[in-house]
């Protein structure tokens, strides 16, 4: 009988509103939740709220109704406006990630929220698991993931084109603050040392991120294709699966890979790694001691990308 009601339970919940987060690793990181709970209820359409910047990772997304999103520079009007639109549909369910009030303001059968949750592992996605608990036993994590289309492998077929070999490692030494940049010299030196693994270099990331590029690829005798600021994230997410490798800062670059079954290496500074790696099975890290990233040795990274190369 308790499955029965269960099942009944599952059947009813035909719309679901999912709130994401903002930041680009972020959101890949509440991924695994959202396939989840597509698996719990194949039937519903799940909206997603997001931030214009995280939006492209759900574009492809199979199963997912609209995209709403939220402005957070839009201040008390656009909260307003999102609500009022939100407030157009009854939902059956609201999984609220954010946990910044919102989910309070719409209408809902249910709602599942951060607020009284207890994560059952110190990693963000098991953090955001326990919203999906609440009293349920604790469902296996699937893997972080984005969705990418025809039009995304082409352009990264196109986009390596020429490259010799399949073998090829990519680069990461862009992030958002110098506090997070890893030197770019380093880079270049750990390449120097991989080279022999290698049969040439990709260099993905934002068009800030050009100029470190640069940098970690001079002078190296590998093939380098400078990718920075020519991409978007789906068409970087699909250029970073054909890597064998990615190597790089503790940034959105990183998440993209691991969603998309690449082996990381992160260097992290400040933050905490086992919070924030990349959610993957070979995803692995290193952290400069006190939290400063120019701490971490070239010794010590090339030591670890080591252990990930292919056999």
């Amino acid at each position: 009988m308790p499955a029965t009601r269960n099942a009944m339970q599952t059947e009813s919940v035909r719309s679901v509103l999912f709130i994401t987060l903002s930041n680009i690793g972020d959101a890949v990181m509440t991924t695994p939740v959202l396939q989840a709970l597509h698996d719990k209820y194949p039937q519903a359409v799940i909206d997603i709220v997001t931030d214009p910047r995280s939006s492209q990772l759900f574009r492809h997304c199979p199963w997912r109704g609209n995209i709403i999103l939220k402005h957070k520079q839009a201040g008390w009007r656009g909260l307003a406006a999102l609500v009022k639109e939100l407030r157009a549909i009854r939902y059956d369910l609201v999984v609220d990630l954010r946990t910044d009030g919102l989910t309070l303001l719409l209408r809902a059968r249910r709602r599942l929220t951060r607020c009284g949750c207890r994560s059952a592992g110190g990693h963000a996605v098991e953090r955001h698991f326990c919203v999906l608990r609440h009293g349920e036993p604790p469902p296996a994590s699937p893997p972080a993931r984005v969705w990418l289309s025809a039009a995304e492998y082409d352009f990264a077929r196109q986009a390596l084109a020429g490259l010799p070999g399949r073998c090829w490692l990519a680069l990461g030494p862009g992030a958002r603050g110098e506090a997070k940049r890893w030197p770019a010299d380093r880079f270049n030196a750990l390449a120097r040392q991989l080279q022999p693994h290698f049969d040439a270099i990709i260099l993905p990331g934002s068009a800030d991120d050009a100029g470190a590029c640069r940098q970690a690829a001079a002078g190296l005798a590998l093939p380098c294709r400078m990718l920075a600021g020519k991409t978007d994230l789906l068409q970087a997410a699909a250029v970073l699966q054909q890597a064998a490798l990615f190597v790089g800062n503790d940034s959105g670059l990183g998440h993209l890979a691991a969603a998309v079954g690449t082996p990381t290496l992160t260097l992290f500074g400040p933050g905490d790694p086992q919070r924030y790696h990349p959610w993957h099975a070979n995803a692995c890290w290193v952290q400069g001691a006190s939290g400063d990233v120019a701490d971490v040795s070239v010794d010590e990274v090339l030591g670890e990308a080591q252990a990930l190369l292919p056999a």
